[in-house]
């Protein structure tokens, strides 16, 4: 998909770009060492708490038996661990550990004003992984969270993961560049952060009702249930967390996370997605990671995980019993 022919949603909204999630400023603490040193979990109500060692709360579910093979499954941007409804239903009901959690900024988790990049997103990740000794694990990442399970697979995860699956996935690169040139222009994602400034709510509205779930195709039936969810997933987290998140998932290069990766991945990406056009993104991927199969389905839309949860979730069910 040429990256110049994104067209803007009927709220002028600007277009074919994200889905996902991450982003800019540093906290004092190095993310490595928040993810060793990520402690007790606190009971909190509805769910469960990790305190990061620089004091960022992560919420998270655990569902299942804690002898089962784990899936851990990373959300897009800016949305949480409830967009993967679909899928957890599906892999507890198998007899699967599912595992999810809120980005710092994010769903439930705390609002902080820092830390808001790929590093610490995977330090997170990596808190919520030792703190409930998850091993052998399967890592799901849609969108941003394809890049955050990236991150979290080459750099945190020797010894615990056993799989990977990218959805949508946001790397190796989103932004145009030299080396990049059949990315993004960074003109897209500065429209991006003025639309959202002014008026999150309304952008939260336009960007689901539109090409997130491809429903400004010809022909598409707009499914009101599923933007309205998409918008309260969204407005449950904090402005700064998803405008800063901006930067995160359009600026960051996994290129080397995804070179030292050795575990098997199953790269799964829409033809028609309008968000992280396929041919800058999983073609790429599925030729740097070391054991990867790309699959391509023909005419779905960025959020197909949600869309055509059934078809995502037999086929992810077959690589990991594969």
């Amino acid at each position: 998909m040429d990256a110049h022919s994104i067209t803007s949603t009927r709220r002028n909204v600007m277009t074919g770009t994200l889905g996902l999630a991450a982003a800019a400023a540093t906290l004092t603490a190095q993310p490595a060492e928040a993810a060793k040193k990520g402690k007790v979990a606190a009971e909190r109500s509805g769910g469960n708490y990790v305190t990061s060692a620089d004091g960022t709360e992560i919420f998270y579910k655990d569902w299942g038996p804690k002898d089962a093979q784990p899936i851990v499954f990373h959300h897009g941007w800016p949305l949480s661990s409830d967009d993967w409804d679909a899928q957890m239903i599906f892999f507890l009901d198998k007899g699967f550990r599912v595992v999810a959690h809120d980005r710092r900024g994010h769903g439930r988790s705390a609002q902080v004003s820092g830390g808001h990049d790929m590093d610490h997103y995977a330090a997170d990740t990596a808190a919520v992984a030792n703190h409930l000794d998850l091993r052998n694990a399967v890592h799901v990442g849609h969108s941003t969270g394809g890049g955050e399970a990236t991150r979290y697979v080459a750099r945190h995860g020797k010894g615990r993961v056993s799989k990977l699956v990218l959805i949508g996935a946001v790397p190796p690169l989103m932004l145009k560049t030299p080396a990049n040139p059949g990315g993004i222009p960074i003109e897209v994602f500065d429209g991006l952060r003025a639309t959202l400034a002014a008026n999150r709510s309304q952008f939260y509205t336009d960007f689901p009702s539109g090409p997130f779930y491809g429903f400004n195709r010809p022909g598409a039936t707009l499914q009101e249930s599923t933007v309205r969810n998409w918008w309260r997933q969204g407005m449950a987290g904090g402005i700064n967390a998803h405008y800063l998140g901006i930067k995160a998932f359009s600026e960051t290069d996994f290129t080397e996370d995804l070179k030292v990766i050795d575990v098997p991945a199953l790269v799964l990406h829409g033809e028609d997605d309008q968000i992280v056009p396929v041919a800058d993104s999983a073609v790429l991927s599925s030729k740097l990671l070391k054991r990867a199969t790309l699959k391509i389905y023909k005419g779905l839309p960025h959020g197909m995980a949600t869309t055509h949860a059934d078809i995502v979730n037999a086929d992810i069910l077959s690589f990991i019993n594969g």
